[in-house]
C-alpha cells in the first residue's frame, strides 16, 4: 500500500489502500482490483500456523475468503483513517453492522440505553432478537438527566446517533461519554451522517463508530455496506470474536466499490452540504415551512453544537411543512428531480414523507412548542449533486402543485 506523506483526510482518501507497484517490474495499477477468493492457499504448513497464532491474537490476517484479502483489507484502512481507528470490521449493511456492535457488547440479563432518536430499525432489532435473548433496552431523550434516570445496575451500552435520525438532532457526544465512562459503559455511535469525514464520534469520545457505508462512503446509490470502527484494544478484540462468530462477509466486489466512492467522499459530502444550504436559504422564505431541521443552518437548535464538533455538513435535511397528508402527498408526486425514496447519501437527491409515528418516538418532537408546525407534516430531503437552481425551481413547482392551504 502506499502511504501518504500528508495527515490531511483529503490527501489520504486518494493514497491509502493504493496497489502496490510490482517488485519485479516497477509497475502496477492506479486502483487496487477487486480479490476475490474463497480459499487462502499457503506456502507450508509453518506459514499456516503462523496465521492462525495471529489470528487467535486478534490481528487481521487472512486464512480463509470470509476474512478477505487485499481489497478487504484497504477499504478496512481507508475506513480507519476516516474514523481515527485502529481496526475496521465490515458486515453487509449498516444495520449488520449496528448488530454487531450490540451483540460484542451486550450479554442475556444485560441493558443499554438508547437515545430515543435512533435509526428507527434499531428498536426492531431489540423488539425482535435483543428481547429474545433476555437483553434490555430502554430508549431514552439525548440528556445526562434522562439517562440517569433510566441507568441500571445491569446498563452495560450506551447507543448514540448524532445527529439522531429524522429531525437531526445534535447531541453532546463528549458530555455523554464522559458520564458513560463514569458509570463503566461502552460508548457505541452510528455515524453514517458524519461518516468519518465531517463528524468522528470517537476523537470526541466514543468507543465504536458504526457506520452505513451504503451511504456517503459508497456514493453511487450501488452497494450495501456496513463498517463498525474502535481504537481500545479489549473492545477491537470483543468485535473481533463477534464478527467472525456471525459469519458476516462482504464481497470484495463491494468493497472494491466503496474504495472507490471514498477517493470522492470529500468533494461530494461539501457538494451536497453546500447545495443544502441553498435549498435551506429558499425554504425560510416559505409561508408554508415552520421549520428547517438542519445542523448547519444558524437557526438550528443544534447548530452550536454543530459548530462545535462537527467539521462540515452533508446533504440531509428535514422541513416541516403546513400542508395536509393529501398536499404533502401532491408535492412529493410532483418532484422531477428528486427522487421518492428512503436512502441517502448518494450522489442524486431523494425525497420521503416522515411518518408521524416515527416522530412520535422523539422527545425532541414533543419538546418543540410551534403548533402550527405539529399540525403540518415532516418531509425528507436529500439535497444531491443536481444544480441547486434546478432543484429549488422543482421544489417551488412541486409546492404550487399542493393547492392553497386550509
Amino acid at each position: 500500500m502506499t502511504s501518504s506523506a500528508s495527515d490531511h483526510i483529503d490527501t489520504l482518501l486518494q493514497h491509502t489502500g493504493q496497489a502496490p507497484l510490482d517488485p519485479a517490474t516497477g509497475s502496477g495499477p492506479v486502483a487496487l482490483p477487486s480479490y476475490r477468493t474463497s480459499t487462502v492457499r499457503f506456502a507450508s504448513m509453518d506459514v499456516l500456523d503462523r496465521a492462525q497464532a495471529a489470528k487467535q491474537r486478534g490481528e487481521r490476517v487472512p486464512t480463509y475468503g470470509r476474512v478477505g484479502l487485499q481489497t478487504h483489507a484497504a477499504l478496512e484502512e481507508l475506513l480507519c483513517q476516516l474514523e481515527g481507528g485502529q481496526r475496521a470490521f465490515l458486515a453487509p449493511s449498516g444495520m449488520a453492522a449496528i448488530s454487531m456492535a450490540m451483540l460484542a457488547f451486550l450479554s442475556q440479563g444485560e441493558h443499554a440505553l438508547v437515545v430515543d432518536s435512533v435509526y428507527g430499525p434499531v428498536r426492531h432489532l431489540h423488539k425482535t432478537i435483543l428481547s429474545r435473548m433476555g437483553i434490555a433496552m430502554d430508549f431514552v431523550a439525548p440528556d445526562i438527566e434522562h439517562l440517569q434516570a433510566a441507568l441500571r445496575p445491569e446498563t452495560r451500552v450506551l447507543y448514540l446517533e448524532s445527529p439522531g435520525s429524522l429531525l437531526l438532532q445534535m447531541q453532546d457526544v463528549p458530555a455523554l461519554s464522559r458520564w458513560a465512562h463514569d458509570h463503566g459503559l461502552t460508548v457505541i455511535t452510528d455515524n453514517t451522517w458524519g461518516s468519518g469525514y465531517i463528524y468522528r464520534p470517537l476523537t470526541l469520545g466514543a468507543d465504536v463508530s458504526v457506520i452505513a457505508a451504503t451511504k456517503y462512503v459508497g456514493g453511487h446509490s450501488d452497494l450495501m455496506l456496513g463498517a463498525a470502527i474502535a481504537r481500545d484494544p479489549a473492545r477491537i478484540a470483543r468485535l473481533h470474536e463477534t464478527h467472525y462468530a456471525l459469519g458476516s462477509t462482504v464481497s470484495a466486489d463491494d468493497a472494491w466499490l466503496a474504495i472507490r466512492g471514498a477517493r470522492t467522499l470529500g468533494l461530494r459530502m461539501r457538494t451536497c452540504g453546500e447545495h443544502a444550504l441553498d435549498v435551506c436559504n429558499w425554504l425560510a422564505q416559505r409561508p408554508e415551512v415552520s421549520h428547517i431541521f438542519f445542523p448547519a443552518w444558524p437557526q438550528d437548535a443544534g447548530h452550536a453544537l454543530w459548530q462545535r464538533d462537527a467539521t462540515g455538513s452533508n446533504g440531509l435535511l428535514s422541513v416541516s411543512v403546513d400542508f395536509d397528508e393529501h398536499q404533502v402527498r401532491r408535492v412529493i408526486d410532483a418532484l422531477r428531480l428528486f427522487g421518492i425514496g428512503y436512502s441517502w447519501g448518494g450522489y442524486e437527491s431523494l425525497v420521503t414523507q416522515v411518518e408521524p409515528a416515527a416522530l412520535a418516538t422523539h422527545s425532541y418532537w414533543a419538546q418543540i412548542a410551534d403548533a402550527r408546525m405539529k399540525a403540518g407534516t415532516v418531509i425528507r430531503l436529500h439535497v444531491g449533486l443536481e444544480e441547486p437552481g434546478d432543484l429549488i425551481a422543482d421544489l417551488k413547482q412541486a409546492f404550487a402543485a399542493a393547492g392553497p392551504r386550509a
